[in-house]
C-alpha cells in the first residue's frame, strides 16, 4: 500500500507539472517536478505539505477544465469528453493525497496519530 500511495503521489505531480509546462509557469513546473523529492524526507510535516499541493493541484485541474469548457461552447465545439477526462484527473489527485493518510504512510513520515 505504501508503495502504490507514493508511485500515486510522484504521479500526480508528474501530470501537474506536465499541465503547468504546457501553459508555460515554468515556477509552478519546478515546483511540481521538485515536490515528489520530499518523500525522501521522513518528517511529520511531509505528507500534510504534500497533501496541501495535491489538493491545490485538483482545484488547478477543475479550474483548467471550466475554462476549457467555457472556451469549448463558445466556440461550439465538444466539451463533455474534454471535462470527464479534467474530473477525473483531478479525482486521481486527490485521491493521491488521500492515501497519504494511511497508516503505513503515517508510520513511514513518523506520524503516529491518526488526524480526524
Amino acid at each position: 500500500m505504501t508503495g502504490f500511495a507514493l508511485t500515486s503521489v510522484f504521479l500526480s505531480f508528474v501530470l501537474l507539472a506536465a499541465h503547468f509546462s504546457r501553459h508555460e509557469v515554468p515556477v509552478l513546473m519546478a515546483l511540481s517536478l521538485l515536490a515528489p523529492f520530499l518523500l525522501f524526507v521522513k518528517r511529520p510535516w511531509v505528507p500534510r505539505l504534500l497533501q496541501l499541493l495535491l489538493v491545490l493541484g485538483a482545484f488547478e485541474w477543475v479550474r483548467t477544465a471550466a475554462v476549457l469548457a467555457v472556451r469549448r461552447i463558445d466556440a461550439g465545439e465538444p466539451w463533455l469528453r474534454m471535462a470527464v477526462i479534467l474530473g477525473v484527473v483531478a479525482l486521481v489527485t486527490t485521491g493521491a493525497a488521500a492515501l497519504l493518510q494511511s497508516t503505513r504512510v503515517r508510520h513511514r513520515f513518523g506520524t503516529n496519530t491518526p488526524t480526524p
